[in-house]
């Protein structure tokens, strides 16, 4: 059996930003949706910034794993673990799929492993002011199993997923 893909799930434009002063640079609800969606029920993977600004990781089913020093942040449902390699362990054990939800050092670390991914991505079509980033994923060698175009007031979006063996 071939091993199961590690999912990354993230919104970002085309300069590549994710972020602004810990939040993100955009309110796109069309995409909120499909992050929520995509996410109920499963693994998610996650930085302490990440896990303090989502209010409902914890809802619809899902199982945080926060990656952090902090073991303050545990509570019933949240297990914190000190890096990825830990998180991707204890995501391992669990059932369903598992998805890297952020930060930028997070999804580096994760683009750099030698395990199967699957990139579900919404392009923001815009050059945007940000202090985080997604880390370059292009060099990577991805085939694209899917792509859907939309737009809403403030933006054009392209939906895309992507897999890399």
């Amino acid at each position: 059996m071939p091993p199961k893909f590690l999912n990354l799930i993230v919104a970002c434009a085309e300069n590549r930003v994710i972020g602004r002063g810990g939040q993100l640079p955009w309110h796109i609800p069309e995409d909120q949706r499909f992050f929520h969606a995509q996410t109920a029920g499963q693994t998610c993977v996650l930085g302490r910034i990440c896990y303090e600004t989502w209010p409902r990781v914890r809802a619809d089913g899902r199982r945080p794993i926060v990656i952090s020093r902090r073991t303050d942040l545990a509570q019933p449902g949240v297990v914190v673990v000190p890096d990825l390699a830990a998180a991707l362990a204890a995501a391992d054990a669990l059932p369903g799929e598992a998805y890297i939800c952020g930060g930028e050092r997070i999804y580096g670390e994760t683009l750099a492993l030698a395990r199967p991914l699957r990139l579900h991505l919404t392009l923001v079509h815009a050059e945007l002011p940000g202090d985080t980033f997604m880390p370059e994923w292009r060099h990577l060698p991805w085939r694209e199993t899917a792509r859907r175009e939309s737009a809403d007031a403030g933006f054009r979006l392209t939906f895309s997923t992507w897999e890399k063996p």
